[in-house]
């Protein structure tokens, strides 16, 4: 956990090393961490947001010859494929293998429900916002094959929520990631970034908290 802390705040230097040990194959080592950080559902801590930022930033450096427009769609296909495996795994285990204990032991249930409240209460509009959502986005596809939510509907704000996402991301990344400030301080940045992500999802904790001391 320690280094995956280490590499998240410090991101930038992390992708730096990759990118010197393994050249051009980088492309596929991030879009496996993209793609499984929603594929996965037993994988919700992976950096998404940071880890597209910071690739986009070194994309700009020519010095890394990184290509941004190989990135864009990489990740475009990452957060689609990881989404639609994370929802055919809702659809063939949630109701089957709910019940057993290893499910459980995989499954971090405070999160499940966490997203099966937020899916309720915002609709289809969660698979959409979710993917904006550190952590949530990893149970949102999941929960919707549970509610079985057609997959046609989902894949249409699956993939607009996705080009958004990346769109902001990289962009970021891309434009600003390589101002001397931004650079001086990336990893202020990478952890302004998770905080602000976080934030919608620690109001409708609180709201969630107050309503529950105020029926008690």
């Amino acid at each position: 956990m320690g280094y995956l802390i280490d590499f998240v705040l410090h991101i930038d230097s992390h992708l730096v090393s990759i990118v010197n040990t393994f050249g051009s194959s980088t492309y596929l080592i991030l879009f496996a961490i993209v793609f499984v950080e929603t594929g996965a559902v037993i994988l919700p801590f992976l950096p998404g947001d940071s880890l597209l930022f910071a690739a986009a930033a070194l994309a700009a450096n020519p010095a890394y010859g990184l290509h941004i427009w190989l990135f864009v769609p990489l990740f475009l296909l990452a957060a689609v494929g990881g989404d639609s495996l994370n929802y055919y795994l809702g659809r063939r285990t949630n109701a089957a293998l709910s019940g057993h204990s290893w499910f459980d032991r995989l499954i971090n249930r405070e999160r499940l429900a966490q997203s099966e409240r937020f899916f309720r209460k915002h609709g289809p509009l969660a698979i959409f916002l979710g993917r904006f959502l550190p952590i949530i986005r990893t149970f949102v596809p999941f929960v919707a094959a549970g509610s079985r939510f057609p997959y046609r509907r989902f894949l249409k704000y699956n993939v607009s929520a996705a080009i958004t996402w990346v769109a902001i991301c990289c962009g970021g990344g891309y434009f600003f990631g390589n101002i001397a400030f931004v650079k001086a301080h990336f990893s202020a940045v990478v952890l302004g970034i998770i905080v602000v992500s976080l934030i919608p999802a620690v109001v409708g904790w609180l709201k969630m908290a107050m309503q529950k001391k105020s029926i008690d």
